[in-house]
């Protein structure tokens, strides 16, 4: 299988960071073509969740992936028509539906490795993509 199209899920944690430098290094390597996903999650109420965005929606739709690839390009070169998705909702549904909707040979994305009862609290993006992804998904850890 040949991976033309790859797309990076961006966020500013260490390890979302060192992801997106794998994704990149991986793309230039096979002459890819990339696509980066930022997903901005629902606000938690008192009253439980509500289909109400985070602060993040008060910047521009591409603040915080604009953030990430800047802090990047010293190091790593950012393709400059590469195309970026900033969906609000839940991570796994958004990065799964753009992977579809592009659409990737390959998803690229962090994980902070935790197990037992973290990730019961916290869940897994990085698992749900594996499970619900339309094409192979490259789990990067520290």
């Amino acid at each position: 299988m040949a991976f033309t199209r790859i797309l990076i899920a961006v966020d500013s944690s260490e390890i979302g960071v060192h992801a997106t430098m794998v994704g990149l290094e991986l793309a230039s390597a096979l002459s890819a073509q990339v696509a980066f996903i930022h997903v901005i999650g629902a606000a938690l109420s008192d009253d439980g969740w509500m289909p109400v965005a985070s602060a993040e929606l008060s910047l521009p739709p591409d603040h915080a992936i604009t953030q990430v690839l800047a802090s990047l390009s010293e190091r790593v070169p950012i393709p400059g028509d590469a195309a970026k998705y900033v969906p609000v909702g839940d991570p796994v549904e958004s990065i799964v539906g753009t992977a579809r909707a592009w659409p990737a040979d390959l998803v690229v994305i962090g994980s902070h490795g935790r197990d037992g009862l973290g990730r019961v609290l916290l869940g897994s993006v990085a698992e749900g993509v594996t499970r619900h992804a339309p094409c192979p998904v490259l789990v990067v850890r520290k």
